[in-house]
Formats: C-alpha cells, structure tokens, sequence
C-alpha cells in the first residue's frame, strides 16, 4: 500500500534530502541573453584539410 504524506512531511523530507534552496537571484543581479547562431564544426574542416593534403 502506498504511503500518503502531508506537505509539511514532504517539504521536510526535500528539505532532508536537497537542503536548503540558494538565495533568490536578485533582478538586478540578471542579464539579458542573446540567441546566438551555432558555431561551425571545425573538426570537420580539420579532417577535410588533412584529406586533401595527403591526396
């Protein structure tokens, strides 16, 4: 049979289990990301390179 537990007995064993939460990042304290496009693969080019140099 299942164990049912209240929320308090939950937040005690999330509590037990991954302590205390970090501090809450303060909006002054955020940046603003920018969505860059991938950058190449090089190793392809590496591999293209040496290919061409031993034919």
């Amino acid at each position: 049979m299942a164990e049912s537990f209240t929320d308090e007995e939950f937040a005690f064993l999330r509590h037990v289990r991954f302590g205390d939460l970090p501090a809450r990042v303060r909006p002054e304290d955020m940046v603003t990301l920018k969505e860059t496009e991938p950058a190449p693969d090089y190793a392809d080019l590496a591999y293209d390179a040496r290919e061409r140099a031993e034919g």
